[in-house]
C-alpha cells in the first residue's frame, strides 16, 4: 500500500474503530463497565447484528474529510473553513432528518450508516443551525465537549506541504472546533490534536511523547498572547505527558482521574494512554475505553493518533473485519492521499463525488 493512502486510512480508520469500541461503553461509569464485562473491562468490539458501528465521532471525521476534499477540488485554501461548515451543517441536517438529502454536497450524505442519528451533543447541532457559525472572535455557545475534536485530526492530514503549508495545522484545527464549540480550552485541544496528526503523517522519526511536547508548544506559542486558557491546557497535557513517565501508578487508576468529560480531559487522558502502552495498538486501545466518561471521544482520538502513527496496515485486522464504515472509509481516504486529479485533466469519477456530490455506484 503507499504510504501517503496508508497514513490517511490508519488514522480515519483508528478514529472509527476506537470509536466503535468505546461508543458501547460510553458515559459508563468505570464499575459499570466491570459489572458489564467483569474486572478488566472490555475487551474488544461487543458487535451488535455481527457490525461494530461508531458513533458521532466518526461521522464528523468523514465529513470533514469530504469537505476538505471539496476545498482541494476548487484549488483554494480561503475555502477549507468555509467547505468545512457547510460539510458539518450536511452532517447536522442528516441527525435531525435522517433521510436521502434531494441536494448534497457531500457525497457521503449518501450512504445511509452515515445519516444514522449519533450524536448526543444538542448544543454542537444547534450550533449548526444557527445562520453563523461559531468562531474564535464571535464564539456560539460555551460548549466545552469532545464533538469537534475528530474533525480537525482529519484537518490534519491536509496540512502537510502538499494541500495547505505545514504551519497551518496549529490555526485550522481551533478554527474547526471553533465553528461549533465555543470553550476556549476545546479550541486548542483541537488545534494540538490538528499538529500532532499533521506531524505523524511526514513520517517524523520524533518519539511521540517528543510529537505531543512539540504540539503543546507550538499551540501555547500562538494563541498563549491572547488567551489564558491556552496555558492551562498547556499545563494540564503536560502534566499527563509527565503521569506516563510515572510507573508506579496504576494507569487504570490514573485514567479514571482524568475524569473525561470535557475535550481538554479527554484529549489529556488519550495522550496519556497512548504514552502508556505506546508500541501495542490492542492494549492502548483496551486502556483507553475502559473509564469512566466518554470512552468513545478518548478511543477515537487514540485510534486516529495510533493509525496515523503506525499506518493502516497496522490495524489488527480483527477490528476491520467488522468495522461497519470501512469501506466507505478507504475510498475517502484513498481519495484524500491522492488529492484532486491533476489541474487539466478531467476524471469523472471525481466530478461525481467531489463537484456533483453524488457516490458511485458501488454504494
Amino acid at each position: 500500500m503507499d504510504e501517503r493512502i496508508s497514513i490517511c486510512r490508519g488514522c480515519l480508520l483508528g478514529i472509527a474503530v476506537g470509536d466503535a469500541m468505546g461508543h458501547i461503553v460510553d458515559e459508563k461509569s468505570w464499575s459499570e463497565i466491570q459489572e458489564d464485562y467483569g474486572p478488566n473491562g472490555l475487551l474488544g468490539y461487543d458487535l451488535v447484528n455481527g457490525c461494530a458501528a461508531g458513533s458521532s465521532y466518526t461521522q464528523t471525521a468523514t465529513f470533514v474529510t469530504n469537505g476538505l476534499l471539496l476545498a482541494v477540488t476548487r484549488g483554494k485554501p480561503e475555502l477549507y473553513l468555509r467547505y468545512v461548515g457547510l460539510s458539518l451543517r450536511e452532517w447536522a441536517r442528516a441527525q435531525h432528518f435522517p433521510r436521502d438529502p434531494e441536494k448534497s454536497y457531500c457525497w457521503v450524505s449518501k450512504i445511509p450508516q452515515m445519516r444514522v442519528r449519533k450524536c448526543k451533543d444538542s448544543r454542537m447541532l444547534d450550533a449548526l443551525r444557527f445562520p453563523e457559525l461559531g468562531n474564535m472572535d464571535r464564539p456560539s455557545n460555551r460548549a466545552a465537549t469532545p464533538g469537534g475534536l475528530t474533525g480537525s485530526m482529519a484537518a490534519g492530514l491536509v496540512c502537510n506541504g502538499r494541500h495547505l503549508p505545514r504551519n497551518q495545522a496549529v490555526r485550522l484545527g481551533a478554527q474547526i472546533v471553533a465553528l461549533t464549540h465555543g470553550d476556549p480550552e476545546t479550541w486548542f485541544a483541537g488545534s494540538v490534536l490538528c499538529e500532532v496528526i499533521a506531524a505523524l503523517a511526514e513520517r517524523t522519526e520524533k518519539s511521540l511523547r517528543d510529537v505531543f511536547s512539540d504540539s503543546i508548544d507550538k499551540m501555547q506559542s500562538t494563541f498563549g498572547a491572547d488567551y489564558a486558557q491556552a496555558h492551562t491546557l498547556a499545563d494540564a497535557l503536560k502534566k499527563a505527558i509527565c503521569k506516563a513517565e510515572q510507573t508506579e501508578y496504576d494507569p487504570r487508576g490514573v485514567m479514571e482521574s482524568f475524569g473525561c468529560e470535557t475535550a481538554a480531559q479527554c484529549l489529556a487522558a488519550a495522550m496519556y494512554a497512548c504514552l502508556t502502552a505506546e508500541q501495542d495498538f490492542d492494549s492502548t486501545l483496551i486502556l483507553a475505553v475502559n473509564h469512566s466518561g466518554r470512552s468513545a471521544a478518548v478511543g477515537a482520538i487514540v485510534g486516529g493518533i495510533l493509525g496515523t502513527r503506525m499506518g493502516a496496515e497496522a490495524l489488527p485486522e480483527f477490528y476491520m473485519e467488522s468495522l461497519e464504515p470501512a469501506s466507505v472509509l478507504e475510498e475517502l481516504t484513498g481519495d484524500l492521499a491522492v488529492g484532486s486529479p491533476t489541474a487539466g485533466l478531467f476524471d469523472d469519477d471525481w466530478d461525481h463525488k467531489y463537484v456533483q456530490g453524488l457516490p458511485l455506484g458501488n454504494h
